[in-house]
């Protein structure tokens, strides 16, 4: 929050510098806010800047009403902007507070919530608070017992043509085989190097680098049942959360955000559809829904929904250290059968620059 020559932080805070509201972004961002009628914040911003925690406050709280104003795609990206900021400058007095979890919490609301311009801001902040556990890694050791990982029985895979393995695959046959012709494929033994297959069993590991960030997560069975919905918790909440035995479906919580989609610790169950038969999986109505499916199949009801019965369809059970291509358009149903972490990659056809 201080410039360059101010005096060292005590001990046991960090300090992080803000950028400047005379800076061209920012003072760009101010004249935009002041615009749209934000005369209130641009004023609690000045003052924030100039050390005035409560102003910081009173800014965000500013923003974040903004921010809920009515549906979020017209929300103005200003607006977002500027909720970032506030939450740079609030982050800035916990931080040199000593107060690191409520700097990194306000912090990733930024990230989460802000727009675009002071995301580099953001992540250098985090970055610096984040910095002074460096060494937690290495004091958490190797991984310890941690999660309690129980078989499943993979029941619903005997209907079905099972999904192809394949090791070793070249780069040239995943994409004349599988991905032009828009095949699914399991690919094994692609991420046996990676670290995580190791340290993600360990509960204790995630919470020591991980267990104080807010996460967005979806609370419910899916989005399309009446109790589901989506909250803002820590990671350590989030690993708790699903470490239990007493969730009942309803509770059930898990990571908001698959091309290719890697297991990393635990198996899931996953049946896939292919975009052929999108019309006879019943897809909802409603246009920000109509890639989902009004089928249950974990309660599958056969007079309302009788096509899905005769269809076709591939499955597997994705082991651990394994990789799933799901081509693009395809359905796909997951069922964990174990306390499971995965990792989705996505990615979209690069436009050739214009000559």
């Amino acid at each position: 929050m201080r410039g360059e020559d101010s005096p060292e932080p005590p001990a046991g805070s960090v300090r992080l510098v803000t950028p400047a509201l005379a800076s061209e972004r920012l003072a760009g961002l101010l004249q935009r806010i002041t615009e749209e009628g934000g005369f209130a914040y641009v004023s609690s911003a000045e003052k924030a800047a100039g050390g005035d925690f409560r102003a910081a406050e009173a800014a965000r709280e500013m923003a974040w009403e903004q921010l809920h104003s009515g549906p979020w795609h017209s929300v103005v990206p200003a607006w977002r902007d500027a909720y970032a900021m506030s939450c740079l400058h609030v982050a800035a007095f916990h931080a040199g507070a000593g107060n690191f979890r409520e700097a990194l919490k306000t912090l990733d609301m930024g990230l989460i919530m802000g727009g675009r311009l002071l995301r580099r801001d953001l992540d250098e902040a985090v970055e610096k608070i984040v910095g002074r556990s460096k060494g937690e890694e290495a004091r958490v050791g190797a991984p310890a017992s941690g999660l309690r990982l129980e078989e499943g029985d993979g029941d619903g895979c005997g209907k079905s043509q099972i999904v192809e393995r394949q090791g070793s695959l070249s780069m040239e046959r995943f994409l004349c085989d599988y991905f032009l012709r828009g095949i699914p494929v399991i690919l094994t033994g692609c991420i046996d190097h990676w670290p995580a297959r190791a340290r993600w069993k360990d509960i204790q590991y995630l919470k020591g680098i991980a267990g104080d960030r807010t996460v967005p997560v979806e609370v419910g069975k899916n989005y399309l049942c009446d109790e589901w919905k989506q909250e803002l918790i820590t990671f350590s909440q989030f690993l708790e959360r699903i470490h239990s035995t007493e969730r009942c479906i309803a509770d059930l919580t898990y990571l908001a955000q698959h091309p290719l989609f890697d297991q990393v610790v635990g198996r899931k169950y996953i049946r896939l559809y292919s975009a052929s038969v999108s019309g006879e999986l019943y897809p909802c109505e409603e246009t920000m829904l109509k890639n989902s499916s009004q089928v249950d199949l974990d309660d599958l009801d056969l007079k309302k929904f009788p096509k899905v019965q005769d269809l076709e369809f591939v499955d597997c059970v994705l082991e651990e250290g394994e990789m799933l291509y799901v081509p693009p358009k395809w359905w796909h149903y997951v069922r964990s059968l174990t306390t499971s972490f995965s990792v989705s990659f996505w990615w979209s056809e690069c436009k050739k620059p214009a000559s």
